[in-house]
């Protein structure tokens, strides 16, 4: 099937050669060059994604439909070559909020906006071995891509244009505005798969993961000259399964799941402007989401004397883990022009509430009589930031009008952890020598509770401006001061010179920041060992903690931990842009150097037995004052280094007969090299901090290398796409030194495919395939996989849950 998919993308590259040849013999459309106006990256009005300083994607709400998934991250990363969104399971709570990542980048050195604003993050900390681990980012999947007219994706740093976190670029959804017109979308589909699994060689079909999504949206006007709209999604996915037979039991069979969480979703957004006088308008929107997810933990055998009750699980169990998510924005704004100058401010608010629970599990510390089923506490993370910024032209001698910008962003920001029910964490009495606390997924103690804030003010200045007729400069500068960390100031350099009217270059410096997120400094989540201590010659059992820990708690303190300082980035770019006709073509070098990286520690381990003067005797002496026994924290330390390279091409072809091609080939190198880790300073032999395992998924957890080959028809009321999109290998790194553990994925190609018919000029059917050919990442082989339950990496970057055969109706008005 591989080969299949390569001679698909063979055949697509070339049918795009061969269209490109015949440009000057192809009927030529009235306007095949649609100038597409953005506003993200530069605040100088009316610029074309073409005439960019610094490029920019521009992804319509009508090419996110077109697919099978109705998920925005996913949706996203079929289209833009530099975005990745991998699948993990049996991760926790990432299983359902799952991080993207631009340019290998991490997921939290993205800055999102919405309408221009900043958004806020989600309460989640990535802590399990995914792409993304220690990370605290923005969930792209909270807001519903029927809510959005489009997405503007800048791929370069920004810090001194929009503050912390623009580091390998910016993502600006764009809100849907319309006072008239409407429509309902319902997409249901399911995987229809197989494939042999490698424990026992037998042939397995897969039917799972029906999806129904129901979408829609209206506007309305707001008075005469005002807008109203109003956008719902409800989203309803049955779970995944591509575990594998287990052959430790008796009968052997599937004992694991792994795949997709089960999710039921509601969401609302509203949006809305309304003219005020002749110069100004007052807008504002609010979001809601509601997201109910169970995924599952790993299969505890009957025969675990530690972890299972017999009488309770004769067959042993599976526990689920739920994580229910409440995400909430609202926002309202002004803007106008008052002496010359284009204002706007804006008051924008996001709070994201995640409770977590675990059932069909057991506390066996409590015996036979241990719940079942516990609410194992949550995390919560809002935000309010104010805004405002003014733009204003000047004429100052130059070829063109200087635009000078500056503004004002003021931050608050507050992070809690809330404890679970006290069975969750709890050792019991009744088998106070069994594993203790809720299986799968152990609750937060009330040690772990905390609830914090901060705040942060920052002001830029951004001038931009035609230096002469062929020549185009811009340079900001913005200063920011938080209350935890102290301050940063960041700069940026931009030009672009047009040779003619269709060939032009384009490049940048600057340097960029990330502050230490809330959730990095302040997380805690640990669980209870009992180990024995002696005392005047009597032994007990006595309580220690081990975790995850703040930087700057006594425990942290003690291993070595100091406050997080920001992250320190430059990013260099230098581009090229040819546009002639139909046919346009980008092409854009960059590197990232990222200094001083904030990344979670391996896990020191203190042993009260270990000879004295050796490292696990000495970390049970430092950590044994604060009642712990082993602690990892969050700490600065990686230096790494990141060159790549994007290309974009796009012709489009109209001819009477045939009818309207729009034809796309992008891709995207990416090659990402850690420089520098932390070892300790605490120890009598020093270790590192940051190991081969986290040092590999840094560097080769993400693609090297992503290609798309796209081609969408239409004529008439028949449309189709086709997409095919290679990825490179990808390694998935075990814990052995010496790479005995390590998985690859392979070079894999997925091909989709959608065809679509309209009924008059309302009603469209499509139907359609992701993954045609039902391509899956390369197996893990048995002996990393000894109970079958993981048979596939999460680091694979399309997933592991092979063909998704889908239907759609749409109907507008």
């Amino acid at each position: 099937m591989r080969y299949r998919s390569l001679l698909l993308a063979a055949a697509s590259l070339t049918a795009f050669a061969a269209t490109a040849r015949a440009q000057t013999a192809a009927p030529a459309a009235e306007n095949t060059n649609v100038e597409e106006i953005v506003v993200t990256g530069t605040r100088t009005a009316g610029r074309s994604r073409l005439d960019t300083l610094a490029p920019v994607d521009v992804v319509t709400a009508k090419t996110l439909q077109q697919r099978g998934s109705t998920e925005l991250a996913a949706a996203l990363a079929a289209t833009v070559p530099s975005i990745n969104f991998p699948r993990p399971s049996n991760t926790d709570g990432t299983d359902s909020v799952r991080p993207a990542v631009l340019r290998g980048q991490g997921p939290d050195q993205t800055l999102v906006l919405v309408n221009g604003t900043r958004r806020h993050a989600t309460a989640l900390v990535n802590l399990n071995g995914s792409v993304g681990r220690g990370s605290a980012s923005v969930d792209l999947n909270a807001i519903p891509s029927v809510a959005l007219e489009r997405i503007e994706v800048l791929r370069d740093g920004a810090s001194a244009q929009y503050g912390s976190d623009a580091i390998a670029g910016v993502v600006n959804l764009r809100l849907r505005e319309a006072s008239s017109g409407g429509g309902v979308t319902v997409t249901t589909g399911k995987y229809i798969t197989s494939f042999t699994g490698l424990q026992t060689g037998q042939k397995q079909k897969r039917r799972d993961g029906l999806t129904t999504t129901v979408s829609g949206w209206q506007g309305l006007k707001l008075g005469s000259d005002g807008f109203l709209t109003l956008s719902a999604e409800y989203l309803d996915r049955d779970y995944t399964n591509r575990s594998d037979i287990d052959t430790r039991v008796t009968p052997q069979r599937v004992t694991s799941r792994f795949g997709d969480p089960e999710v039921e979703q509601v969401s609302f957004y509203a949006n809305a402007g309304k003219p005020i006088g002749d110069n100004w308008e007052a807008y504002g929107w609010y979001g809601y989401q509601q997201r109910d997810a169970e995924a599952s933990a790993t299969y505890r055998l009957p025969t675990d004397a530690s972890q299972n009750i017999p009488s309770v699980y004769p067959n042993g169990y599976l526990p689920l883990i739920t994580t229910n998510t409440e995400d909430v924005t609202a926002a309202v704004g002004l803007r106008g022009e008052l002496a010359g100058w284009k204002l706007d401010t804006n008051l924008v608010y996001g709070k994201n509430d995640l409770d977590f629970g675990v059932k069909n599990t057991i506390n066996p510390s409590y015996g036979a009589g241990s719940p079942t089923s516990f609410k194992a506490g949550g995390l919560t993370y809002d935000q309010l930031v104010f805004g405002l910024d003014a733009s204003r032209e000047f004429e100052v001698g130059l070829a063109g009008p200087l635009n000078v910008a500056w503004g004002v962003e003021a931050r608050r920001e507050t992070y809690q952890v809330n404890a679970g029910e006290v069975a969750s964490y709890a050792r019991g009495t009744v088998s106070p020598t069994l594993s203790f606390g809720s299986r799968g997924f152990t609750g937060f103690t009330p040690g772990n509770a905390v609830d914090v804030d901060r705040d942060a003010v920052g002001v830029y200045l951004d001038l931009e401006g035609k230096l002469t007729e062929k020549l185009t400069g811009s340079a900001a500068v913005r200063y920011e001061d938080y209350s935890d960390f102290g301050t940063n100031t960041s700069w940026k350099l931009a030009g672009r010179y047009d040779f003619t009217d269709a060939f032009a270059l384009r490049g940048a410096v600057s340097t960029g920041f990330r502050a230490p997120s809330l959730q990095q400094q302040y997380f805690t989540s640990t669980s209870i060992l009992y180990i024995n201590q002696t005392v005047g010659g009597v032994t007990t059992a006595v309580p220690f903690e081990t975790g995850t820990y703040p930087s700057v708690s006594a425990v942290g303190k003690a291993l070595g931990g100091k406050p997080l300082e920001p992250e320190k980035s430059k990013n260099f770019s230098l581009g090229a842009v040819y546009h002639k006709g139909a046919f346009e073509l980008t092409v854009d070098a960059y590197r990232i150097d990222v200094d001083n990286r904030i990344v979670l520690t391996e896990t020191l381990t203190g042993s009260a037995t270990a000879a004295a003067g050796t490292n696990a005797r000495v970390i049970f002496d430092l950590l044994a004052p604060y009642g712990a026994s082993a602690a990892r924290y969050f700490t600065n330390g990686v230096d790494t280094k990141t060159v790549g390279v994007d290309v974009v091409a796009r012709y489009r072809i109209v001819d009477d007969q045939a009818g309207t091609f729009d034809l796309t080939a992008a891709g995207n190198v990416n090659n990402f090299d850690v420089r520098r880790t932390p070892t300790t300073t605490v120890l009598p032999t020093p270790v590192t901090l940051f190991a081969r395992q986290a040092t590999l998924r840094f560097e080769e957890g993400t693609p090297e290398w992503k290609v798309t080959l796209q081609g969408d028809w239409s004529k008439g009321p028949w449309g189709a796409t086709l997409r095919t999109t290679l990825y490179d290998d990808v390694l998935a790194p075990g814990t052995a030194a010496d790479g005995s553990g390590d998985w690859r994925t392979g070079t894999q190609g997925i091909v989709d495919l959608e065809a679509r018919y309209r009924f008059g000029q309302h009603t469209t059917v499509s139907v359609g395939a992701d993954n045609l050919f039902d391509q899956y990442p390369d197996q893990v082989p048995p002996n990393l996989n000894t109970s079958g339950g993981n048979p596939w990496s999460s680091f694979s970057p399309f997933g592991f849950n092979g063909r998704f055969l889908y239907g759609r109706l749409a109907v507008s008005w």
